[in-house]
């Protein structure tokens, strides 16, 4: 396990166009059910991911670093549907988990459901449309991103073992397999789906980019989510209007006296 966490990993994309306009839909489809179902927080989160990804990916990993390459398509557009994409169901996700949201199973489904269907549904009307790939390597950063995900669990970790109230100390099991799964569910869904590393030949570097993303990509932002998570709901309602304040530790003790549905 330690040779392949520290091997250079190609997190690749092959898809055709029709991929894009598929998953466009989709995600604007996402978004009018949450704000029908008045998940504004949600909503909020979710495009602020968006936004997040593509600082990330397109200002980081691409202007900064030059880990980003493309065949077949305009860098920026692309990155913005990926970021956009990724980031807003993403972010919805560990919303939703995070507020212990009573129907997070369905919306959970829903995103599952459409990341395994939608390059099969892009192959069968897509067929004949320009095909697009993109990729970017590691380099060190990913040390850079242990780092981030370091600092988020000690730090909470220390909390947690001089916190005498058990009500008030970090889930930590809960915030790792949120962590892991979002990023695991969307790796999967495009290796088997043959959009991730799909001109990647060997298995092991397809395994290696599914393992060492779903261990850190995402999980390094859990800690830090679920603090801004506290500090705007202990203030808002999902639907935007304003609740009694609360402290940060009494809203994690709210969080933690109420059960997973």
């Amino acid at each position: 396990m330690q040779g392949l966490m520290a091997a250079e990993v190609v997190a690749q994309r092959v898809f055709n166009t029709a991929y894009i306009y598929l998953d466009t839909a989709f995600v604007v489809g996402l978004c009018v059910l949450l704000a029908l179902k008045r998940k504004w927080l949600t909503l909020l989160f979710g495009l602020a991911g968006g936004v997040l990804y593509m600082i990330v990916d397109y200002g980081i990993f691409h202007l900064a670093l030059g880990t980003r390459s493309i065949e077949g398509g305009n860098l920026f557009w692309v990155l913005l549907w990926m970021s956009m994409s990724y980031g807003i169901t993403n972010f919805v996700w560990i919303w939703l988990w995070f507020s212990r949201d009573k129907q997070a199973w369905t919306w959970t489904l829903l995103i599952l459901v459409w990341w395994i269907c939608a390059p099969m549904l892009s192959e069968a009307v897509g067929a004949n449309a320009p095909v697009i790939k993109i990729q970017r390597t590691t380099g060190s950063y990913h040390g850079y991103m242990a780092l981030i995900m370091i600092a988020g669990y000690f730090a909470a970790i220390v909390y947690n073992l001089f916190q005498k109230d058990k009500t008030k100390r970090f889930p930590l099991l809960f915030l790792f397999a949120i962590g892991v799964s979002v990023q695991l569910g969307w790796e999967f869904s495009l290796l088997v789906g043959n959009i991730r590393s799909a001109a990647i030949v060997g298995l092991e570097q397809k395994l290696r980019t599914l393992i060492v993303n779903s261990l850190v990509e995402t999980n390094l932002g859990a800690v830090p989510i679920y603090c801004i998570y506290l500090l705007v709901s202990s203030r808002w309602n999902e639907n935007l209007t304003k609740r009694d304040k609360v402290s940060f530790v009494n809203r994690m003790a709210e969080l933690n006296a109420t059960s997973l549905r």
